[in-house]
This record gives C-alpha cells, sequence and structure tokens, in this order.
C-alpha cells in the first residue's frame, strides 16, 4: 500500500529518523512543500500537488525537479544544496532516510542556514551588514554577465511581456477576492499605455541579449548574508517563468527592500549591480517591471485563499493589497520618467 503524505510527514517530524543526529526537528509547511529544520540541516519534501503552472503528482516529477533545484540553485549557493535523498521503505517495513529499500519519496538535503542572516530579517532589525550587502552585489552581477542568454526575438519577449500583464492582471480580478477594481483598472491601463507606447524598449532588450535563463524569485527572504552571500529557492519548476531580462530579476528584488522600509539600500544594490553587469536600463523600464511583480506577488497572496488552511486567513488579502498599493506607485512612476 502506498505511504500517505501524512505518514511521510509523520516519520519525518521525528529527530529519530535523520541519519545526523538533531536534538529536534521543526516542520514548514509551505504552498508547495514541507521543509524538515534539524540542528545543522534543511530536508525539502515537494507536496504532491498539480497546478496549471506544474506538476508533481508523480513521484518521478518530484525526484526530477528535486535534482533540477539541486542543479540550477548551485548557481547562487553552492554550498548550501548538498544533494537529494532518498526516502525509503526497507525490506522489514519501515521507512528510512538514505537506507536501501524502495524509493517512496525524493528529498532535497540543505545546509541550514541562519534565518537571522536573510536580508529580510537584517531589514526588519535595521542592521544590513555592508560588506556581505555589496558581495551580493558582485555575485549577482557575476550570475547576470555568466548566465545563459535565452534565444527570443523581440516580437516573443513582447508578446510574454503583454501575456504576463493579462494573466496577472486577470488573476486579481475575481469578485470574491474583493480586491479594489478601480485601482487593478488603473494598474492595467497604464501598463497597457506603457507596452503600447514604449513597447520598443523590450524589443531593445530582447535583441540586445539581456533575456537571460535568470533566478526569477528573487525576494529578500532568499538571500542570506553571510561572509559569502548565498541566494536560494530560484523557480526550478518553470524555464519559461524563469527567462527573464535580467533587470527584471533585480528590479524585483530592489522593490522587496521597499516593501521591507529599505528602499534606498534597494536602489543602491541595483544601481551597483547594473555598473558590474555594464547595464543601463531606463527608469521607466524598471518601474515597469516592478509594477508587473507587485501584481504578481499580489496574485500569489491571493491564491492563499483557495486553499482551506488559509482561506479565513485576512494576511493573505492584507498582504495582496499592500502588493497592489506597490503596483499603482510604480505604474505611476512608469510614466513620469523619460
Amino acid at each position: 500500500m502506498p505511504e500517505t503524505l501524512q505518514e511521510k510527514i509523520a516519520f519525518l517530524s521525528q529527530p529519530s529518523s535523520y541519519p545526523d543526529k538533531t536534538s529536534s526537528v521543526e516542520a514548514i509547511e509551505t504552498h508547495m512543500s514541507w521543509v524538515f529544520l534539524t540542528d545543522q540541516f534543511a530536508y525539502k519534501l515537494k507536496k504532491p500537488v498539480a497546478y496549471d503552472y506544474l506538476d508533481f503528482s508523480s513521484l518521478a516529477a518530484r525526484r526530477h525537479f528535486c535534482e533540477e533545484e539541486v542543479r540550477l540553485n548551485r548557481r547562487l549557493a553552492a554550498n548550501v544544496y548538498l544533494g537529494t535523498v532518498s526516502l525509503v521503505r526497507t525490506h522489514r517495513g519501515g521507512m528510512e532516510l538514505g537506507g536501501r529499500g524502495q524509493e517512496v519519496e525524493c528529498l532535497i538535503r540543505m545546509r541550514r542556514l541562519p534565518s537571522e542572516l536573510s536580508l529580510a530579517q537584517c531589514i526588519r532589525k535595521g542592521v544590513i551588514p555592508q560588506r556581505p550587502f555589496d558581495r551580493l552585489a558582485e555575485k549577482l552581477g557575476l550570475f547576470f554577465i555568466t548566465s545563459r542568454t535565452e534565444s527570443i526575438s523581440p516580437e516573443q519577449y513582447r508578446e510574454l511581456c503583454t501575456n504576463r500583464v493579462v494573466e496577472v492582471i486577470g488573476a486579481l480580478a475575481p469578485k470574491e477576492y474583493a480586491m479594489p477594481r478601480g485601482v487593478i483598472r488603473d494598474v492595467y491601463r497604464k501598463l497597457n499605455t506603457y507596452l503600447f507606447v514604449r513597447g520598443e524598449v523590450l524589443d531593445e532588450r530582447a535583441t540586445a541579449g539581456k533575456i537571460v535563463e535568470g533566478h526569477g524569485d528573487l525576494r529578500a527572504e532568499h538571500v542570506y548574508l553571510e561572509d559569502d552571500p548565498v541566494v536560494v529557492d530560484c523557480l526550478e519548476f518553470s524555464r519559461d517563468l524563469r527567462t527573464v531580462d535580467a533587470a527584471a530579476d533585480l528590479a524585483f528584488l530592489a522593490l522587496e527592500c521597499e516593501r521591507l522600509g529599505a528602499a534606498s539600500d534597494g536602489v543602491r544594490l541595483l544601481n551597483r549591480c547594473f555598473s558590474i553587469i555594464g547595464d543601463k536600463p531606463p527608469a521607466h523600464l524598471i518601474h515597469f517591471y516592478q509594477t508587473c511583480h507587485a501584481c504578481s506577488r499580489a496574485r500569489l497572496a491571493l491564491w492563499h485563499l483557495n486553499e482551506a488552511q488559509y482561506k479565513n486567513d485576512p494576511q493573505w488579502r492584507e498582504q495582496a493589497l499592500e502588493w497592489l498599493r506597490l503596483a499603482q506607485i510604480h505604474s505611476r512612476l512608469m510614466g513620469q520618467v523619460s
């Protein structure tokens, strides 16, 4: 009889289940995974879920994307992603992590990172360690210089941006979310105007080879300011979603800093990265990308309301409103700069 997700979670929540000795295990549920924190390591299990944009329903798919997550994230966090490990059913009938037997699940094994060094936590505490922050700019700059350039025509890239705008704005509109429709219409109108009036800028980015296989989810909570900074949790499940203008990835991180109250630090990081890369994207393009990202984050917050465990939690609508407010701010700035 196949093991249930609940049985796997129960097993992985016990300290005795791990080959590395640990005094405790902290189990954290996210939208698409469970993460089990031991004293020194983190083990990530992908949920057997399927959405429009990913399918983790089979063990083969989960194993593939575990391997992809390790491969892709080693680009910016080589000393964090240690590899994959199998959860097996032994011949005695019990489960074992990393042992011999029939594989029933695949997990990612990572070095546990100090939560107090996440960029998000540093901003909240009001103390950003400057040397690691400067090294972060250098690391990101080098990452984008060496990232694989995606072969995409100007027409394809403009169409991609247009489709993403339609998709994310449409996801904010359902009446059950009770989002301010006037704000949504205002943001949508400004984004459409930008695409019509300044669409050639997007064409130029594609022609200049600025579209790369990037990170795709450069959140402040994914950045850790160790002496050698690391960035984790790229979008391993969709090459399309991590096919980005390097300026868009970096603009997202600057927007994250702004949301947390460190706008000037975000701008400084952005400018330092562009200096290293040798890129000078226009300010209106940065605001366009930030408007799109803010709408996308609002959509992700609202998606939580579709799940039983979150539907009565007001924090997700509040987060969506906060992101929509940022989208409106940057959509206005987008039209005010040349």
